[in-house]
């Protein structure tokens, strides 16, 4: 997989990195340097030209998101633990909708392995946030509910008013305009941070493309996809 490079240029060694890693959107400890030409290097007959530094910043390799981490198969639950964990969410839920909401409600099924809850009402966005952090750190709350009293790890899926499946289409969509940019300007894109399930989407939505291909780059929570010509 290609790694991706650029010239950046400077008054100084400083400010041509500074220049390199805004046009690259990524921090320091993600690049190797390499200074091309220095402010050090200046002969007698270049004193009065202009002084320019050249660097060059290669974001550092990483494994894909798909290759990095492996899945966790999660062992199956028992009826009975599967009545244990619903009991368990309902019991929270009741309670919660009457503190936020009167005309807020719930619903709780079962796919695969997985206790899905959705709730539905109006003017329920403040329990999605920005671009779902809150949905997902509620998400991770009534993970910790289902799982009392039960000694396997319990799967929980939340969404609020269908906002994962929106949420989705939009990050396809622009997994695809940013890869015809990419083929038409020759250049790669690194889109801003996003967390891992966001980052799944715009890998596997591009999985199958035989022009662009995709890495992600980065620590958590800063962690980003770069988008690059095969």
């Amino acid at each position: 997989m290609p790694k991706t490079t650029i010239i950046s240029e400077g008054k100084t060694t400083n400010e041509a990195i500074e220049n390199g890693l805004k046009e690259l959107k990524v921090s320091k400890d993600q690049v190797d340097i390499k200074v091309i030409d220095s402010e050090d290097k200046r002969s007698f007959f270049s004193i009065l030209a202009p002084r320019v530094v050249k660097v060059e910043l290669t974001v550092k390799e990483e494994k894909e998101e798909t290759q990095k981490k492996e899945k966790k198969v999660l062992e199956p639950l028992t009826d009975e633990e599967k009545e244990i964990a619903k009991n368990n969410l309902k019991t929270f839920l009741d309670q919660f909708i009457k503190a936020i909401k009167e005309d807020a409600k719930y619903s709780i099924s079962e796919e695969d392995n997985r206790i899905l809850v959705n709730l539905e009402g109006k003017d329920l966005g403040f329990m999605i946030g920005y671009r779902g952090e809150t949905l997902y750190d509620f998400q991770n709350i009534l993970s910790a509910i289902a799982n009392k009293n039960i000694n396997k790890k319990v799967s929980i899926i939340l969404d609020i008013e269908g906002y994962k499946e929106k949420r989705e289409k939009t990050l396809e969509e622009l997994a695809e305009k940013v890869a015809k940019t990419v083929v038409k300007t020759r250049k790669s894109v690194t889109l801003e941070p996003m967390k891992a399930y966001e980052r799944k989407i715009i890998h596997s939505k591009l999985q199958e493309n035989d022009k662009v291909t995709t890495k992600s780059i980065g620590e958590e929570p800063r962690r980003r996809i770069v988008i690059s010509l095969k």
